[in-house]
């Protein structure tokens, strides 16, 4: 039986072992295993993990760094690196990986090279299409053909970094994040075909993740603030960011709301059915003992859509310095990655009534980046 015989809804989790984070210091242990990629099964309750697979994976960039195709056959995993321990530095690499999730057992069976270390991926609907946002600038477009990527070419979008990437469940559209140089760019797609950056809409500093609804309504965006801009950030007081939520029902879409959340919305994620918003935010979780802005535990929000506005109706303790979030596919609970706890936590939405269900996926590693299967 294959997945998408077995499961009708899939979620794919990266893992960086490499990485740990002890009280907000970084720190890179010779004893750690393999980064992997955990294949969940949210179809039912509780959540749980159908396959492991060992990839390279990355802390570093937007919890977005990772796509699975509606048919749920392969994964693609974007962001590796690999710490140096003699030179001490994250090395970045410029690949994407190939899990082909029929095999078995599921298994790593290629890379593509970039030119540019990649970091949000998305893949449209109709399973032909993804989508790669650089630190580069570029977005780099591939043809999914059989369990094989087909290059479509690369498009020039900023000088600077971007993060997250999306595209609309039409497949018209691509919503890119301009990490470095603010807002979002919005590119035509046509099929396979992706064309040059067509508008801009606002946002708040530094936006990162990037979330649409399958109903074609709105997409949000979580804004990680001057923490996110490269250089020196100096001494930042864990001080509020902000989410914006994007009118994406018509062109040209524009920016209807920015929502203000705890320091640094790592994960942002809208529900299938475009009524709720969960926000994961670090809330000074990833700062070190000593600084004020230290929280040990970051917050998870929920917020529901009524009308053409947000209005915030949860705040929940979540994990230490906090990764990606993403919905099952009937908008009944959030899957929020614990990075320090080495686990995926269950939330229940129930309506509004948002509860930590106390369900604990535990992961070989710390999760890094999450993503459904596109609806």
């Amino acid at each position: 039986m294959t997945f998408r015989d077995g499961a009708a809804d899939l979620i794919v989790s990266t893992n960086d072992a490499k990485y740990r984070r002890v009280a907000g210091v970084d720190t890179f242990p010779l004893d750690a295993g393999p980064d992997t990629l955990d294949v969940i099964d949210a179809s039912g309750f509780p959540p749980r993990v159908v396959a492991t697979i060992e990839v390279a994976a990355t802390i570093a960039g937007p919890p977005q760094a990772v796509a699975i195709t509606p048919d749920g056959r392969l994964a693609i995993v974007s962001a590796p690196n690999r710490y140096d321990h003699a030179e001490k530095n994250n090395i970045l690499g410029t690949f994407l990986q190939i899990v082909d999730l029929e095999a078995r057992p599921p298994r790593l069976t290629g890379t593509v090279d970039l030119a540019h270390h990649p970091q949000g991926l998305a893949i449209n609907r109709a399973g032909t299409l993804l989508v790669a946002a650089t630190v580069g600038g570029t977005v780099a477009a591939f043809r999914i053909e059989g369990k094989a990527l087909v290059a479509a070419g690369t498009i020039a979008v900023a000088e600077k970094r971007l993060a997250g990437i999306a595209i609309t469940p039409d497949g018209t559209a691509a919503l890119v994040a301009l990490r470095d140089e603010q807002g979002i760019v919005v590119l035509d797609i046509d099929g396979t075909k992706v064309g040059a950056p067509r508008e801009r809409v606002s946002t708040g500093v530094a936006p990162y993740a990037i979330d649409v609804s399958s109903d074609g309504r709105w997409a949000v965006v979580g804004n990680v603030g001057l923490a996110g801009l490269a250089g020196d950030p100096a001494m930042l007081s864990a001080a509020a960011d902000s989410v914006t939520l994007i009118d994406i029902s018509k062109r040209p879409f524009r920016a209807v709301q920015h929502l203000t959340v705890p320091a640094l919305p790592e994960g942002v994620a809208i529900s299938p059915d475009g009524r709720w918003i969960a926000v994961q935010a670090m809330d000074g979780s990833n700062l070190v003992a000593s600084h004020p802005g230290r929280h040990g535990r970051g917050r998870l929000l929920l917020w529901e859509i009524r009308g053409a506005e947000a209005v915030r109706v949860g705040d929940l303790p979540a994990g230490e310095a906090g990764q990606g979030v993403v919905f099952s596919a009937d908008n009944r609970y959030v899957l929020a990655q614990f990075n320090v706890e080495q686990q995926i936590a269950v939330y229940a939405v129930n309506d509004g009534s948002f509860e930590d269900t106390g369900q604990r996926i535990a992961t070989r590693g710390g999760p890094s980046s999450i993503r459904s299967m596109p609806r």
